[in-house]
């Protein structure tokens, strides 16, 4: 089985960095998709972006793109989000999550999850 631990978030400024930890442990293969998923006040989960496990292959929401970089840290099993030029509408509860079918990005796709963690921009 797989289990994931978020970690990193906290309150941050608007237009500020934050960097998001996904340590990863259990059986995963090179193809596992690794996603972020977030979800906001009143709102339904959101695929933020996502990365196999060997690091081959990312793709992105196209709402974060170019501010968010998703990468693999084979030394230290973990996912992580580095978030740069915080917006207030990014604030959310992030989740990590994998998939056993590759960097998808529906919700149901996904068989591990982990707990979350809060990340509030203050504008």
């Amino acid at each position: 089985q797989v289990q994931l631990v978020e970690s990193g978030g906290g309150l941050v400024q608007a237009g500020g960095s934050l960097r998001l930890s996904c340590v990863a442990s259990g059986r995963i293969f090179g193809w596992y998709g690794m996603g972020w998923f977030r979800q906001a006040p009143g709102k339904e989960h959101e695929f933020v972006a996502t990365i196999t496990w060997s690091g081959s292959s990312t793709y992105y929401a196209d709402s974060v793109k170019g501010r968010f970089t998703i990468s693999r840290d084979s030394a230290k099993n973990t996912v992580d989000l580095q978030i740069n030029s915080l917006k207030p509408e990014d604030t959310a509860v992030y989740y990590c999550a994998a998939s056993s079918q590759g960097t998808v990005t529906a919700r149901s796709s996904y068989d591990y999850w982990g707990q979350g963690s809060q990340v509030t921009v203050s504008s």
